[in-house]
């Protein structure tokens, strides 16, 4: 079987493992999933009992949930090295490191944000705490990256590689909580045009829309989440 990947809108992290998927080229099927709704229903937790997305079904149909997990699973099936390096390369340890930083402390300081979008009851001075505290750690994660960043073309080096697509995921949420102007930081901001233009970026993002448009052929298709659940839910 191919491996599914089970990707959530609106604004989900998964969007950058299609983006992934599409560039490394191998045969895989999507699962589309509301995470405001049908995510938080019982039946979800038989593919991740934590609630979350994204969920890769292996190919040999076993639920594998957290993103590095996921990714490492993509680069050890990457024989042509298109989204990774030689494991034992330098390249490979920037990557990494990357990698670990963008799924960490950068993610991660967006939290306050969605907590604050989320709350289940009014309360306005809470709600402006959390959004002080999620700007300010939003802000200094990407001064930390801005540092990071060498002049290369993508963010590990000279090609697209997982960590443009844990980028691509997790970046644009610096627009959707209206954090600040992204030219304060001008080589993250390059960058980010570049994989947001990426053809593999738009149409995982179309995806996540709606939009069903034909990709690179290496998408065979979207299976419904009750069926995902039944063939391979615990």
């Amino acid at each position: 079987m191919e491996p599914i990947i089970v990707y959530g809108y609106p604004s989900g992290t998964s969007m950058g493992l299609v983006a992934a998927l599409e560039w490394l080229g191998q045969p895989y099927e999507l699962c589309r999933i509301d995470m405001l709704g049908e995510m938080r229903e019982p039946p979800y937790k038989r593919i991740n009992a934590r609630v979350e997305t994204p969920v890769l079904i292996t190919d040999q149909g076993r639920p594998l949930t957290e993103t590095m997990a996921i990714a490492a699973w993509l680069e050890a099936r990457d024989i042509e090295r298109r989204i990774s390096f030689d494991p034992l390369s330098p390249e490979a340890d920037r990557m990494h490191q990357l990698m670990g930083f963008l799924n960490t402390g950068f993610t991660s300081a967006f939290y306050p944000l969605w907590a604050a979008l989320e709350l289940s009851e009014p309360d306005p001075d809470f709600e402006a705490a959390l959004r002080r505290f999620g700007r300010e750690r939003v802000t200094e994660r990407h001064d930390k990256l801005e540092e990071m960043l060498d002049g290369s073309r993508w963010l590990a080096g000279d090609k697209h590689t997982l960590a443009d697509g844990l980028l691509a995921g997790v970046a644009r949420w610096l627009e959707y909580h209206e954090v600040a102007d992204l030219a304060r930081w001008p080589k993250l901001q390059a960058l980010r045009q570049r994989v947001d233009a990426d053809p593999a970026v738009v149409y995982a993002t179309a995806l996540e829309n709606g939009d069903m448009s034909a990709g690179s052929g290496a998408c065979k298709g979207h299976l419904p989440l009750a069926e995902v659940i039944e063939r391979f839910g615990a």
